[in-house]
Order: structure tokens, then sequence, then C-alpha cells
């Protein structure tokens, strides 16, 4: 895992790339990320019964922007994409590991699902898999510091990084919070 000072190292030499970087959010061993401004919400609809994993579900998400100052609304139960106000791009010997805040956390706000992992090679915002498991609605409003990144070194560069010809890295370069793609 890398500290405070290898992360700025690996920032002006080592191919690391947090964009916005801001010193202010370097912790002794992470990195504060933020609440982006779109999001992606089920749309509810009858037109599917089931959801197929192997076949394509983008239909069935509605893409929200949130305008400045206002705020997304996170209801008891509900699920909706989201994705870092920073742009990552990691080198080749190197992985990334997403938690949620803590203190988020404690009010009952999930900040991912399975989607906490980084290979190396990975570029793009983060997807986020926010879901609430209280019985009352949460107000998110883009910016707010959302969860944590690690980084961690491999014992040696990866033979062919995330985005590599033949790997099927879906969600390569992304801007925005993607739906899921067919397996």
């Amino acid at each position: 895992m890398l500290s405070d000072k290898s992360i700025l190292e690996r920032m002006s030499g080592g191919g690391l790339t947090i964009s916005p970087f801001n010193p202010e959010f370097l912790q002794p061993a992470s990195y504060d990320i933020h609440l982006g401004s779109t999001f992606r919400v089920f749309v509810n609809s009858h037109r599917a019964q089931i959801i197929d994993p192997e076949q394509d579900q983008s239909h069935l998400w509605e893409v929200i922007e949130i305008p400045e100052g206002e705020a997304f609304i996170l209801h008891p139960g509900d699920f909706a994409l989201g994705a870092s106000a920073e742009w990552f791009a990691f080198p080749d010997d190197m992985l990334g590991d997403l938690d949620g805040k803590s203190s988020l956390g404690r009010l009952g706000l999930l900040v991912h699902a399975t989607a906490g992992y980084f290979d190396p090679g990975f570029q793009g915002t983060a997807t986020l898999e926010l879901s609430s498991v209280i019985p009352m609605p949460i107000r998110l409003r883009p910016g707010i510091k959302i969860g944590q990144m690690r980084f961690a070194t491999t014992s040696t560069p990866v033979m062919r990084a995330y985005g590599s010809d033949g790997l099927g890295s879906h969600y390569h370069r992304q801007r925005n919070p993607e739906p899921s793609r067919p397996l």
C-alpha cells in the first residue's frame, strides 16, 4: 500500500494521475475522492421482467445530471450509479482499491457493491454503486467526499494492462457512470 509520500512521488514521475488533484485531500495512505454530478438510475419500467447479464441492459437506465447547488436524493432501498469527480490513470505496476467514507457508511450509504478494484492500466472515473440501507432518504450533493482510493504496487509491471487488446476491458476511459455491459 502506498503512503502519502509515495502517492506524491508516483504522481510526479511514476505514471499515476489523479485529476483534479488537491493535496488537501491526500490522506496518510489514500486520497479522498468526490462525487460527480452524473447519475444513472433504473427506469421504472415493465419492459423487462428479468435482467439477463448476458444481454444489453442499457435501455433500462436513465441518466440524471444534477445542476450545481442541487442534490441527488437516494431513497431507501434504491440503487444508482454515480462517478467520481476525479479521473484516474494507473501505471502498469499499480492498482487502486476504493472504499466509501466511514462517515457516510455510518449513515447507511454503501458506495460500492463490487466495483472497488481498479486494475493496473485503468484510466477513467471511478464508478460508484450507490445504495441506501436505512429507512430514510440520503441527500447527495455533487462535490462531497464520497470515498477513499488506496494505491498498491504489483510485484512487477503487468504483461497486459487494463485496456489492452483482447482483454475486453469494458469500462476503460469512462467519464460517466456506465451501465453494465453484457458478460
